[in-house]
């Protein structure tokens, strides 16, 4: 019956619906946009010391042990309110998987493979975007996977500071003791958690696992 609720309450105000989805989905796709540009350039530039890839992994593990919602409460007073601040907890969430991942992809490659591209004269940024990259991007793509759905369901929270998106009508429901309300927000989210996973592991089977099949 509340769910019955809910669909009616989406059906009698779609435009309001559809504004925050379109919000909730356009900070999830900048965030993972940036988190890529941060991850995978930190993992090529500490991959030759071993030393320095520890340590980088040792941050981000550290930071992303640091609830989002603290995140948000700490960026408030530097970045106010509104989608910036909510960005910025969301590349937190988004960083460590991608970047761990792409650290493990990168240091598995056998290093005879490297040796003999070494060999022919092939030059360090040659060797990056022709072996190591392909290579690697299996374990990348894993850690993309991971990192859309941590960012899509992290993303609820970007309501607490005026970041708009579904989870406005999580805080409403919840505001207000309107289970129907809070189903809108929920219901969806988990939906797009779901389908982006399933999307992303069929994607990653048509990428990489039908190829060497």
């Amino acid at each position: 019956m509340i769910l019955l609720d809910a669909l009616s309450w989406i059906g009698s105000h779609p435009a309001e619906f559809a504004a925050a989805l379109q919000q909730h989905l356009l900070m999830s796709a900048i965030s993972l946009a940036i988190g890529l540009l941060i991850a995978i350039p930190l993992a090529v530039l500490v991959l030759p010391s071993r030393l320095g890839a520890g340590l980088t992994v040792g941050l981000v593990n550290a930071v992303r042990t640091i609830p989002s919602l603290a995140i948000l409460a700490a960026a408030l007073p530097i970045l106010g309110i509104g989608i910036v601040p909510s960005i910025v907890a969301l590349v937190v969430l988004a960083v460590p998987p991608i970047l761990i991942n792409s650290l493990i992809g990168l240091r598995e490659i056998d290093p005879d493979l490297i040796d003999a591209a070494t060999g022919i004269g092939m030059r360090r940024a040659q060797i990056l975007w022709r072996i190591r990259l392909p290579l690697a991007a299996p374990s990348i793509f894993g850690g993309i996977r991971t990192a859309a759905v941590q960012v899509i369901a992290g993303a609820t929270l970007a309501s607490f500071i005026g970041g708009g998106g579904l989870g406005d009508f999580i805080t409403a429901g919840i505001a207000l003791m309107d289970y129907s309300r809070l189903l809108v927000g929920a219901v969806p989210i988990a939906l797009l958690a779901i389908g982006t996973e399933l999307g992303m592991a069929a994607l990653e089977r048509r990428l990489f696992l039908e190829k060497t099949a």
